[in-house]
């Protein structure tokens, strides 16, 4: 083989072992922080948790320049499967506190806010849209969980609070054309969602729990 082909082989390979081993574990160990700090939200008051969140994913922002350095131009496709399952997780966690502080839906250009993405590194590292969507989904799915344990808590209008966002959610992706199998059977999960979110605003109007009345 030719020498020079030779080592530009073994430069991708210690970059990829790099990624491997390093920055992208860097950023599943961030992740698995994140994901049991929030997990917390289903049993406490969470103004205080989603304060403990902030310099976490500030670090993150740390590693993913890390990553960007190593990934050659053009090349983010290449590379990504290193880092896709902890950086999903990470954006589906910020969605969430995103939601919890505000009650908004956040968009792809939020997202790439709170990690600092520089327009410049798309060719090396960028959120794809595929990604943001499955992130938006596991919010609702958690938002599904969050509804039924904040009756126990006696937060009787957050599941009202809770059944508008998912609904407005819901309505969005079926005005998506979802080609990618993954997404469209996740999907479908929003339905059951939606179902297990409906009986509770419906238990709790029944017994006349909440305050609100939203539509």
């Amino acid at each position: 083989m030719d020498p020079v082909e030779l080592t530009r082989l073994n430069d991708l390979l210690e970059k990829e072992n790099d990624l491997r081993e390093s920055q992208a574990k860097e950023l599943s160990k961030s992740a698995r922080l994140i994901s049991s700090i929030l997990d917390r939200v289903h049993t406490t008051p969470f103004p205080n948790l989603l304060d403990s969140v902030d310099p976490i994913i500030e670090s993150t922002r740390n590693t993913i320049v890390a990553i960007v350095v190593l990934v050659p131009p053009n090349q983010m496709y290449k590379f990504n499967g290193t880092w896709a399952a902890p950086m999903r997780s990470l954006l589906f966690s910020a969605s969430l506190c995103t939601y919890l502080r505000s009650g908004d839906l956040i968009t792809i250009t939020g997202l790439e806010e709170i990690f600092a993405l520089d327009s410049e590194w798309k060719d090396r590292f960028s959120i794809p849209t595929e990604d943001y969507l499955h992130a938006i989904i596991s919010l609702v799915n958690e938002l599904s969980r969050l509804a039924i344990n904040s009756v126990t808590m006696s937060e009787f209008d957050r599941p009202l609070q809770i059944s508008s966002f998912a609904r407005d959610v819901f309505s969005g992706f079926t005005m998506l054309n979802l080609k990618n199998d993954s997404l469209r059977r996740r999907f479908d999960s929003l339905k059951y969602d939606l179902k297990k979110i409906e009986e509770v605003v419906y238990d709790v109007s029944l017994r006349k729990l909440n305050t609100s009345s939203l539509p």
